[in-house]
């Protein structure tokens, strides 16, 4: 089975924005209101839905979520849908939404992460559409660093297509600027040196495979489900087998590693050729580093694992591309990850 990509984004479409988890709380509609001029800036039409509303946990009742995303993703004048952030708790969704009609539907780009992982994973791995884990609406008015790409730029990118993204060497460990106060921000504060750590052993890395993951926190609970079945998608869709990435965003390296060893026993690695692991502000424990709960946990697994990449909810975001095929290249002059949009 190929993998298939959404037709490239053309000035003129329409760009859906829905909470399949969390929705915006009036005060930060300012903010909502900031990115949605950032995408129309670019030419596109945007949709807002109805499931929107921050008072609670999630936008809307799970059916009405359910509804308005599946009706997003089949409406054939829509060709992205972008959530303002992620949330809490889209695994709700996953039962209601049918299955056989997005299969069936012409792809639709789909764009988000932290809990956004419990959606685009699962579209990747029982529909076979490519999805891209990257930066949410929100976050889209921030300026990209040099050496990174934007969600905008990837989803105008036609099949075939391939782009490389190098680590910035800045991180932000500061938190999250208040959008409330000032809607309109749109420069990280890039504030500590850092870049990629492979963990495993010394060496140089130069490996290939099929881009699958999330967060950890959340697409833990689907693994080894038939929502989560990375065994079956490196079976049919990597035989080159695959990259996986993982990322934590809050839980101490214990829960850390219980949680990659769950993973691991779930068949959530089937295939790796390597591991990403995502940079994280996510406490250590007082006998274990979040480094050394990856190894705990993956170490046996025998790949090149390499950390503190971008692709996490420390700023700034290396956007991936779930089912491209990508090569990773890491050694002391050097690191890079190369995206192909290919079958």
């Amino acid at each position: 089975m190929s993998i298939r990509y959404p037709r490239p984004l053309r000035p003129g479409d329409r760009i859906g924005v829905t909470s399949p988890s969390s929705g915006v709380p009036k005060e930060l509609r300012g903010r909502l209101d900031v990115a949605v001029r950032e995408v129309e800036a670019r030419g596109y039409e945007v949709v807002v839905g109805r499931c929107m509303d921050g008072a609670g946990h999630v936008s809307a009742p799970a059916a009405e979520r359910a509804r308005e995303l599946t009706g997003m993703l089949t409406d054939p004048g829509i060709r992205a849908v972008v959530p303002p952030w992620g949330g809490e708790t889209a695994i709700d969704l996953l039962p209601l939404l049918d299955w056989e009609r997005l299969r069936n539907a012409e792809p639709t780009w789909v764009v988000g992460y932290s809990d956004m992982s419990t959606l685009i994973t699962p579209l990747t791995l029982l529909t076979g559409v490519a999805t891209v884990h990257g930066n949410n609406l929100m976050d889209t008015p921030y300026r990209v660093p040099e050496g990174l790409s934007s969600w905008l730029d990837i989803v105008a990118l036609p099949a075939g297509s391939r782009f490389a993204q190098i680590p910035p060497g800045r991180h932000w460990t500061a938190g999250w600027d208040d959008f409330q106060a000032d809607p309109e921000v749109s420069e990280y504060t890039l504030d500590t040196p850092g870049t990629w750590t492979r963990l495993d052993a010394d060496g140089e890395v130069d490996v290939s495979g099929r881009l699958i993951g999330g967060c950890t926190e959340i697409v833990s609970h689907v693994a080894g489900t038939p929502y989560g079945d990375v065994a079956s998608f490196a079976r049919d869709h990597a035989p080159e087998g695959t990259l996986v990435y993982v990322e934590a965003v809050e839980h101490d390296a214990l829960t850390i590693c219980r949680t990659l060893h769950g993973m691991k026993l779930a068949g959530f690695f089937s295939g790796a050729n390597a591991v990403l692991v995502g940079r994280t502000s996510a406490p250590d424990a007082p006998s274990l580093t979040q480094h050394e709960a990856v190894m705990d946990a993956l170490g046996s697994l025998g790949v090149p694992i390499i950390a503190d990449v971008e692709c996490g909810h420390v700023p700034p975001y290396l956007p991936l591309v779930n089912g491209a095929l990508a090569r990773v290249v890491h050694n002391s002059s050097r690191s890079e990850l190369t995206q192909t949009l290919v079958d």
